[in-house]
């Protein structure tokens, strides 16, 4: 069983950068696909990133690509995901997600697939 714990949201203005934290908590990150959704307000919350012990760091969204990179920590078991040049677009809640024996490839990291959830956190892009 994991628990996962997101921290780093909140107020950002356009063209800013911020940093998203999700800590892992009930086992280690190396049996995991792990990553990022997101959820905007009256939209269906739509994968974003995903990344695994054996696989590259994947940003999935092409209006993303450039200005996400997520990252892996396996000493304090904790993704980051760093998103610069914020725009009003990304404001949304962030889901870090997980799925044991995943693959962030193909359609292995849907949203239907996930085991597990965090709470998010809030995200808003404004001046």
């Amino acid at each position: 069983q994991l628990t996962l714990v997101e921290s780093g949201g909140g107020l950002v203005q356009p063209g800013g950068s911020a940093r998203l934290s999700c800590l892992v908590y009930g086992n280690t990150l190396d049996s995991y696909a792990i990553g990022w959704f997101r959820q905007a307000p009256g939209k269906n919350r739509e994968k974003i990133s995903c990344i695994s012990e054996s696989e590259r760091g994947i940003i999935y969204l092409d209006a993303l690509k450039g200005r996400f990179t997520i990252s892996k920590d396996n000493a304090k078991n904790a993704i980051h995901l760093q998103m610069n040049s914020l725009d009003p677009d990304d404001t949304a809640t962030y889901y870090c997600a997980a799925r044991f024996e995943g693959s962030c490839l193909g359609n292995g990291f849907d949203l239907t697939r996930v085991d597990y959830w965090g709470r998010g956190t809030q995200v808003t892009v404004s001046s």
